[in-house]
């Protein structure tokens, strides 16, 4: 096991690994910008290092500064956390290059992964269930608009190394295509350094629906559940839970079937996210992997007891999964509510001062968060400050308790999203498990009415 571990990352989820590191008996070296030189998660790790000035291009996403760390402290692996560098090819092969371990999937597996439109590919080679698209990266407009014609329409133009809903462009008739593609190519190389972008059929109301896995060296692999990620804006997750009320038991079984197929068919290790959407007659196809922890990793954490920070810690350091697959037991329903600095009803950030934080407590209630009061939200990084999850014995019950946590939960001094997440949670067709992909903009449109 390691000795040392340097979390290359801040706020919330820093401070989740920290804690899992100190668990474990590992010493942890936080690294910080300038900004966050008070941050909770640098008071919280054994020693830290300031990497450079607040913005991440210069700091966290620093990748000389960020080994530099590693290197002066003496840590033996990297947890890079999500978002950052979580999700760099070359920062992961830097690191194995050098003896520092790097605890995620390997190089290789990041940068299949993280290239779309390949990712698609291979899975397609394998027989599993993909969006009818393009066969891969799209050249021009010409090349976008027979592909559109061959899929038909609506459509969605997607950056082959996107994520975080950039770089994506729907297409409703054929007179769009060209100025989608080339607004769509150039947000990807603005965002991700690279223009590809890929072509795949656009499903009206469909449901986000992702399974969460996990692969140690020996050729392990376990399925841990299903999330239902359908309540986004901006193609951006705001509500998450599991499991998925629009999913049987039948359909649980195959899903997890073919979220593990891909996994072996790229080799993969370590945590992984193996993500889905399921239309209206129950069909679901295959979208993308994404090669490091989720954001909303707590809520398979709370229906299963599986520690997924340690477990990604374990299998980094050569050790085999404690468990089987037929050893993993779903328990209860839980939920997890992203709660932003923005204004809820325009979205945009809002960074201050927190003049006041107090969260919830109670049975099955979980806050990850590295908020206090008087902390500083800075405009340089992600609006998440806090994500509040619960558990319950079914799905009414973590639903009662996420209504009681959001009511307890204060957050004063600046704008969040906690008045949306109340008003999500009172939602009647939400209380139903009826949702889709544009339950969020219904939901607005008839706010605003």
């Amino acid at each position: 096991m390691f000795k040392k571990i340097l979390v290359a990352n801040r706020g919330e989820i820093a401070l989740r690994v920290i804690r899992a590191c100190q668990e474990l008996g590992i010493k942890t070296v936080a690294i910080h910008s300038e900004a966050d030189t008070h941050s909770w998660h640098v008071r919280a790790a054994d020693e830290h290092v300031c990497v450079g000035p607040p913005e991440d291009a210069l700091s966290y996403r620093n990748i000389p500064n960020v080994l530099s760390a590693a290197e002066i402290t003496g840590a033996e692996a990297i947890h890079p956390g999500y978002g950052f560098l979580s999700e760099n090819a070359h920062f992961a092969e830097v690191c194995e290059s050098i003896g520092v371990k790097f605890i995620g999937p390997t190089s290789e597996n990041i940068a299949l992964m993280g290239d779309k439109a390949k990712a698609r590919e291979v899975v397609a080679r394998r027989g599993l269930p993909v969006l009818p698209g393009s066969p891969g990266e799209l050249r021009n407009e010409s090349e976008a608009l027979e592909a559109a014609r061959k899929v038909g329409f609506p459509v969605i133009l997607k950056a082959s190394a996107g994520g975080g809903g950039r770089g994506m462009r729907v297409v409703n008739k054929e007179d769009e295509v060209a100025r989608a593609f080339q607004a769509a190519q150039a947000e990807a190389k603005s965002t991700f350094g690279h223009e590809g972008v890929y072509l795949e059929r656009y499903f009206l109301e469909p449901r986000h629906i992702e399974v969460q896995v996990l692969a140690d060296d020996r050729g392990r692999v376990v399925c841990l559940g299903e999330r239902d990620c359908s309540i986004q804006r901006r193609y951006q997750k705001l509500v998450e839970e599991t499991p998925s009320p629009a999913v049987n038991e039948a359909l649980r079984r195959e899903i997890g079937r073919v979220a593990l197929d891909a996994i072996k068919a790229v080799h993969y290790r370590n945590a992984g996210t193996v993500e889905f959407l399921l239309d209206k007659d129950q069909n679901f196809y295959f979208m993308e992997v994404n090669a490091r922890i989720q954001v909303e990793h707590p809520i398979t954490e709370m229906v299963t007891g599986i520690d997924l920070i340690k477990e990604q810690i374990r299998i980094a350091a050569g050790l085999p999964l404690a468990f089987r697959q037929q050893d993993i037991r779903i328990t209860g329903h839980s939920f997890e509510c992203r709660i932003n600095a923005e204004c809820p009803e325009k979205f945009t950030p809002c960074p201050g001062l927190v003049t006041h934080y107090r969260p919830p407590g109670g049975f099955g209630v979980r806050v990850d968060s590295a908020m206090e009061s008087h902390s500083q939200v800075v405009p340089h990084y992600d609006s998440l400050i806090a994500k509040l999850i619960t558990h319950g014995q079914n799905r009414e019950e973590a639903m009662a308790r996420m209504r009681r946590a959001l009511d307890e939960f204060v957050i004063e001094g600046i704008k969040t999203t906690l008045p949306l997440h109340r008003r999500i949670f009172s939602d009647a067709e939400f209380q139903k498990g009826r949702v889709s992909t544009s339950f969020l903009e219904r939901l607005l449109t008839n706010q605003s009415n």
